[in-house]
């Protein structure tokens, strides 16, 4: 089992930038990949980014592409969402999620099917 622990979030205005950070701890050898999901008030979660363990392989959702960036530091076991160009509709909570399961589909259309660990969430916020 992964341990996630996300950190970062806040209230931001449009057209701001804010980091996102995940520290991953437990059985961190065995990760396959780790990502970013969204839920947004009264609608589902979502998938936002991912990137692969072992290589950079990245895949984004097409509303983030060009905005937001996903990287890691396997030192650190901690991977990053940098997020620009922030919009209102940006606003969610911002949940981490990891999988030891190399699942190739994942990197067509990340689901949350795809995960098998998440944390608790932080809450981004984009107000005028």
């Amino acid at each position: 089992q992964v341990q996630l622990v996300e950190s970062g979030g806040g209230l931001v205005q449009p057209g701001d930038s804010l980091r996102l950070s995940c520290v991953a701890s437990g059985r961190t050898f065995s990760l396959y990949a780790m990502g970013w999901f969204r839920q947004a008030p009264g609608k589902e979660r979502e998938s936002v980014a991912a990137i692969r363990w072992s290589s950079s392989r990245t895949y984004y959702q097409d509303s983030v592409k060009g905005r937001f960036d996903i990287s890691k530091d396997n030192a650190k076991k901690t991977v990053y969402l940098q997020m620009g160009s922030l919009k209102p509709e940006d606003t969610a909570v911002y949940y981490c999620a990891a999988t030891t399961s190399g699942r190739m589909d994942l990197w067509e259309n990340l689901r949350e099917e795809h995960m098998d660990s998440w944390g608790k969430g932080t809450l981004v916020t984009v107000s005028s």
